[in-house]
């Protein structure tokens, strides 16, 4: 009787140890898998990443629109049909090409076939056009500005090319870019520039010298019209924080920024690592790029915070800040951030309320014999 006492404990041991095993390894499969599927999410924001640094380094060829593209492609997670945006592209290129063939510029100076192709995209992005298909002529729709979700904080895609290339519709993010994106397929250059919370494009021509292009309401402004906006200080001026003519390495950092923002919407609990590299490299390239240098304060203050909610110290009370630090992680980062910060003031940079913006933006219309540069619209015969 004792014998079997003793069988039926060991027994129910040796269940026990088995069920904890199996219940170990199926803890370790779902951890594998989580982490399979962690490095597949984080696979396309690396790989899109990587893309860009090595354009940046000259290892790999130059294209807006593939970086573009990939950040894109990263936040959906490698399911953007981006073979339907090349087949955008290139009836848009071929578009551009119609009309070069179709329209004579009144322009007589030595660069008049870079200045026809900037014309050409220009139409094709902003007016109407007669286009001739079989024996019926219908009119052809540009792009238009969409006013909902401007900033992309509903939904970031409203940021995205293949958004504007979808609905024709966009803002003064994917519009520049899309410009930016035709005049390369063209074979000319064209010159990002930023303002306040604000794209647009930059072209040097014989004729007139710099000129802006402002697709969100197909006008060519005088500098007047950015000053007028009241956030433009003139140190931000001349360390080419604002109305800076970027060159296309310049440019990329742009798309280190977006590929930032999109990771910290794709994975809005992440550790701040992927985010900080993509500003470092954006700021190595462009010094003075505030979305970046501002993106990489608000990442090392996160982090800061991180540590006093570890230390159990609420975030919304000043006084804990002291508390905080105590603890050389917390005070480190916590000097950073205030540099980083006192920086972005110093070089010039002010913020622009979002309301203002909107304001501003629309002030261009309603007051376009103000601002607008007359000159470039005597080109078009």
């Amino acid at each position: 009787m004792k014998n079997k006492k003793l069988f039926l404990q060991l027994l129910r041991l040796s269940f026990l140890i088995v069920l904890f095993l199996c219940n170990l390894t199926s803890a370790q499969e779902v951890k594998n898998v989580f982490l399979e599927n962690t490095d597949k999410e984080n696979r396309f924001y690396e790989e899109a990443f990587q893309n860009i640094d090595n354009m940046l380094n000259d290892k790999q060829e130059y294209s807006f629109k593939n970086a573009v593209f990939g950040v894109e492609n990263a936040y959906y997670q490698g399911k953007l049909d981006v073979l339907q945006l090349e087949r955008e592209i290139n009836f848009l290129k071929a578009f551009s090409g119609s009309i070069l063939k179709s329209r004579e510029l009144n322009y007589s100076e030595s660069d008049k076939n870079n200045v026809s192709k900037y014309a050409a995209v220009f139409s094709i992005m902003c007016q109407s056009l007669p286009v001739m298909v079989k024996d019926t002529v219908i009119q052809y729709k540009p792009f238009n500005y969409d006013f909902e979700d401007v900033f992309g904080h509903k939904e970031i895609s409203n940021l995205f090319v293949s958004k504007l290339l979808l609905t024709k519709k966009g803002n003064c993010n994917s519009m520049p870019y899309l410009y930016k994106i035709l005049a390369e397929e063209l074979g000319v250059d064209a010159n990002l520039a930023l303002a306040p919370n604000h794209v647009y494009i930059k072209h040097r021509i014989k004729a007139v010298g710099w000129y802006n292009t402002e697709l969100t309401s197909g006008i060519f402004p005088e500098d007047g019209w950015l000053m007028a906006s009241g956030y433009i200080h003139l140190d931000a001026i001349k360390n080419g924080v604002f109305m800076k003519a970027l060159n296309n390495k310049e440019s990329l950092a742009l798309c280190l920024f977006d590929l930032a923002q999109a990771y910290n919407k794709s994975f809005p609990e992440n550790d701040g690592s992927f985010v900080l590299n993509c500003t470092k490299r954006a700021v190595e390239v462009y010094p003075y790029f505030a979305k970046a240098l501002i993106l990489k304060a608000e990442t090392h203050k996160k982090m800061f915070e991180k540590v006093m909610k570890e230390e159990n110290l609420s975030t919304d009370n000043p006084e804990n800040i002291k508390l905080a630090l105590r603890n050389p992680k917390a005070k480190e980062l916590f000097d950073i951030m205030k540099k980083e910060y006192g920086y972005i003031y110093e070089i010039g940079y002010r913020q622009m309320p979002e309301e203002m913006y909107l304001d501003w933006l629309v002030s261009l219309k309603t007051e376009r014999s103000k601002y607008e540069n007359k000159k470039l619209n005597n080109f078009v015969k």
